[in-house]
């Protein structure tokens, strides 16, 4: 079964990464600010696969380069036409943050433009306007009406619907600000004398900086893909069984615990649980016997569910779950709990 999924949406990506790179590639040409994803295959860091049937997909952004800290300064806050509120609508949560035109030593004059810019402050809900326009008028010059299709959305995120030769998968398309020479302040990690990842690996990881991505209104969400990714690529060098573990994980949570096309629980928040217990069982005789080390993540997932609580593993004051519902949680938990009475039956 997990082989089968693997070819599954090995296969999906394919198709969907074709499709996307070739409208990005037209985006691009009618706008130099966004940059056409590359087809760099299944592990392409720009795509996300939350579960099989949807993806996230970020799309970088041009000519914002020389990225730096900024100090704490007044907030702003403004319709996304540019007209002043006299008190703030929400202030930036740990994960998220403002983003000044002059925190970039080298910026393109498009990005000074009031399309996408108040009072020196690049707007995601801007940006998002102008990217879905965008995204309209390419699949039209693309001849892909037949193959995608943007959906409707309450906010000004932009989702599409892509059709591939097994089925429809629904991708969430995101501008990012990509930021691969600094580590941001709010993600103090690793944490004090913790074994795993190594020293060097941490080295490596923050030398991959982050990206900001346009996913709200007025503030930018930090993201670590490039840190994930390396971290997942080099789980069991020691010859562990942490990627069987998490293989047998998800597809537990799409067959059984959290099925369906938008599930509450995503393959990022396994991948986030896996992060934690690694972390505190960091020594390779911990990830010998396959059982023992697959009930310790589904424990570990349990205990997060039942609490409706997941902390972000770079971001520590950020709870993943914070804007899930509490009854789908609660059906998950329960399941869970049936499954951990007697996980016999999985693990012979």
């Amino acid at each position: 079964q997990v082989e089968q999924r693997h070819y599954l949406v090995s296969k999906a990506v394919e198709e969907v990464q074709k499709i996307i790179q070739q409208l990005t590639l037209e985006i691009s040409d009618k706008a130099t600010r966004f940059q056409a994803i590359s087809n760099s295959g299944i592990h392409n860091e720009n795509i996300k696969v939350l579960a099989p049937s949807q993806f996230l997909i970020t799309v970088p952004l041009r000519g914002l380069t020389g990225y730096r800290e900024c100090q704490v300064r007044h907030w702003r806050y403004y319709t996304v036409h540019g007209a002043k509120l006299l008190s703030s609508v929400r202030d930036p949560e740990e994960l998220h943050q403002w983003l000044e035109v002059e925190q970039f030593s080298k910026s393109l004059q498009q990005w000074h433009e009031t399309d996408v810019n108040i009072e020196g402050d690049l707007v995601p809900a801007k940006v998002l306007i102008v990217f879905r326009e965008l995204v309209e008028k390419s699949i039209t010059s693309c001849n892909l009406s037949s193959k995608v299709t943007v959906l409707e959305s309450f906010s000004s995120v932009v989702r599409v619907a892509v059709e591939t030769s097994e089925s429809q998968v629904e991708v969430e398309l995101v501008p990012a600000v990509e930021i691969p020479t600094c580590w941001p302040e709010k993600a103090r990690w690793p944490r004090c004398l913790k074994r795993w990842p190594s020293q060097e690996k941490v080295q490596c990881i923050k030398s991959l900086g982050f990206d900001l991505l346009a996913r709200s209104n007025y503030h930018w969400q930090l993201c670590f893909s490039r840190a994930e990714h390396i971290l997942m690529e080099g789980l069991d060098e020691d010859g562990g069984c942490r990627m069987k573990c998490f293989r047998v994980l998800r597809q537990m949570k799409e067959d059984v615990w959290c099925a369906g096309n938008k599930p509450v629980i995503t393959a990022y928040h396994l991948q986030t649980v896996l992060f934690w217990t690694c972390e505190k069982y960091p020594r390779t005789k911990d990830w010998r016997c396959f059982p023992e080390a697959f009930l310790r993540l589904v424990q570990k997932l349990h205990k997060c569910v039942s609490q409706h609580f997941l902390k972000h593993y770079f971001v520590k004051n950020t709870n993943l779950l914070k804007y899930t519902n509490t009854s789908d949680l609660d059906l998950v938990a329960r399941k869970l709990a049936v499954f951990l009475e007697n996980p016999v039956f999985c693990l012979d």
